[in-house]
């Protein structure tokens, strides 16, 4: 089956299943599940019944859709993603975009957990991203393009919405939340970065990861107008010590900080204006 196929298979059984409406989509990241748990009136599919999707292989993704309601606006949450270092391919990592197209959404949330490249960055702030660097020598775009998905060649001058990027800067400040702004740099992992590594990414971007720049492509692609990025900060990654990485301190960290994510989250969903 082609990845368009899949593609048309799965949003009818999405369709049939799940929900027809959406006004916003939501990408969780690793640790940030829960943010998809506070929809109300939830309606669950999991990924494993969808025809064609893959199930992440990691410690901190859910694998499933929940739609529900959240500040009076249709919501559509992903909860879990997929990585290429599981061994997913691009057109299986940006599924879930390609079916919030299909079903009309305007504007896309995606969050993950991040290094904090910045030294003046600490464990547990929010970063709201303005761009990224592609340093994972991927491209979803690569192969024949397919004309109803979008063009070949789309822009990425604007991959992240200034529009929704300042106005949850707003409702940070307004609620005493702190928050960053800062350049998302994406790598492919599974491996932490070395430290000359992170001293050379600090010089160009503010958090590094090994997710989100293949779903905004593909958002952009889309023709997604409206992409919020936001990056929870879950350890310092300056390349200026030997403190060893691991998952679980992440998970810790973004379990932490999902409260604020929600509260950020929610009254967007609240104030927002397409």
């Amino acid at each position: 089956m082609s990845p368009f196929d899949r593609l048309l298979e799965a949003t009818a059984f999405v369709k049939q299943n799940l929900c027809h409406e959406v006004d916003t989509a939501i990408i969780c990241g690793t640790g940030l599940g829960p943010l998809a748990s506070q929809l109300a009136n939830p309606q669950i599919l999991p990924y494993s019944e969808i025809p064609g999707f893959p199930m992440g292989t990691v410690k901190g993704h859910g694998n499933r859709m929940i739609y529900g309601d959240l500040a009076q606006k249709k919501v559509l949450a992903f909860q879990g993603r997929f990585h290429f270092y599981e061994g997913y391919g691009m057109d299986q990592i940006t599924l879930p975009v390609r079916v919030m197209q299909q079903l009309g959404v305007k504007t896309m949330i995606v969050t993950n957990a991040a290094g904090g490249l910045n030294r003046n960055y600490s464990v547990g702030d929010i970063m709201i991203i303005e761009d990224h660097i592609n340093f994972m020598f991927q491209n979803p775009l690569i192969g024949p393009n397919l004309e109803e998905l979008g063009p070949r060649f789309p822009d990425m001058s604007e991959p992240y919405s200034r529009k929704a990027g300042a106005l949850i800067q707003k409702l940070a400040t307004k609620g005493k939340t702190r928050i960053q702004k800062g350049v998302y740099l994406g790598v492919t992992g599974p491996s932490y970065e070395t430290r000359s590594e992170l001293r050379f990414f600090a010089r160009h971007a503010d958090a590094v990861g090994m997710s989100t720049i293949p779903e905004v492509i593909a958002a952009q692609h889309s023709g997604i107008p409206n992409v919020l990025g936001l990056s929870v900060i879950t350890n310092l990654a300056t390349g200026e010590d030997t403190h060893k990485e691991s998952h679980d301190a992440v998970l810790k960290a973004a379990d932490e900080a999902t409260a604020r994510v929600l509260g950020l989250v929610e009254t967007f969903c609240k104030e927002w204006d397409e």
